[in-house]
């Protein structure tokens, strides 16, 4: 399994993991910021973006094609950010494989399992999408009508529809592999566990709008990783990264540059956050 990635900035390596459906895109407005300090690797996950399609899925399938890109590129100690599934993904791989890891940052995810209700939300939104009828429509307005009586949300369905892919004859195609995400559902949506807790220093954030990371999540991630730190993103939802991204990329150089106090020195949201941090 190669995965496709894209590769900008210098500085230490830090590997991006997006979220379900999503892809290396996803994380553009944070990673174009970072990569002023560091050498940025966006990775689509397997059976996303333009990496390869496998029927097996699993937490560790996934954390696995993150340890085989980290030896292919010779990386040694890695940053890890993971987003959602993304965020699970990297923290499955720092408690099995802390020595290649120097810190992590988990946005708007908790180690774990979904609640049923979401399960089965997700469950029915991947039924959605594989009813469409993608390749007959004749333009993605088409199947955006279609798909508002499963899911109202604009925003949302711009975002599901961009895993759609114009054929040359008329029509489209799924970039990401449904069928593999739908038979595997169920074995992403596990928590994350370890015999043993993570070492290195972590960053949980979590959208002030969010439900994702609750509080009562905090004594189980403070038990995985004993040296993590909890931040709220003001004025955000699960999808923070879009939301604030200036101030979610301040936050994250923070913390990724070293600094060592009980909390990171965090800006303010809005264009002034670089300048908060002195940057």
């Amino acid at each position: 399994m190669k995965l496709h990635y894209r590769k900008i900035g210098s500085g230490p390596p830090l590997l991006v993991l997006h979220g379900l459906l999503g892809s290396l895109d996803n994380w553009q407005p944070v990673t174009q910021r970072l990569a002023e300090r560091f050498t940025v690797f966006a990775l689509d996950l397997r059976n996303h973006g333009l990496s390869p399609h496998s029927p097996d899925m699993s937490l560790e399938t996934l954390s696995e094609d993150v340890a085989k890109f980290v030896r292919d590129h010779g990386l040694e100690r890695i940053h890890l950010l993971g987003h959602s599934l993304g965020g699970r993904v990297v923290m499955h791989f720092a408690l099995h494989r802390a020595g290649s890891v120097e810190r992590l940052v988990v946005a708007d995810m908790s180690p774990r399992a979904p609640d049923p209700a979401r399960a089965v939300a997700v469950r029915a939104m991947l039924a959605a999408l594989r009813r469409l009828p993608v390749q007959t429509a004749r333009t993605r307005e088409e199947l955006d009508a279609a798909l508002a009586q499963d899911v109202p949300d604009p925003a949302a369905r711009q975002f599901l529809l961009k895993n759609l892919v114009r054929e040359r004859n008329g029509g489209f195609r799924w970039k990401v592999n449904l069928d593999a995400l739908w038979q595997n559902h169920s074995r992403l949506a596990v928590a994350v566990h370890a015999p043993v807790p993570c070492p290195r220093p972590a960053l949980f954030l979590r959208g002030e709008r969010s439900d994702f990371v609750l509080p009562a999540d905090e004594p189980l991630i403070r038990e995985l990783f004993p040296y993590a730190q909890i931040h709220t993103v003001p004025n955000a939802g699960h999808w923070l990264q879009v939301e604030q991204p200036e101030y979610v990329a301040a936050v994250i150089r923070t913390f990724l540059t070293g600094h060592t106090g009980s909390e990171p020195r965090m800006p303010v949201p809005g264009p002034q956050a670089d300048a908060a941090l002195g940057n």
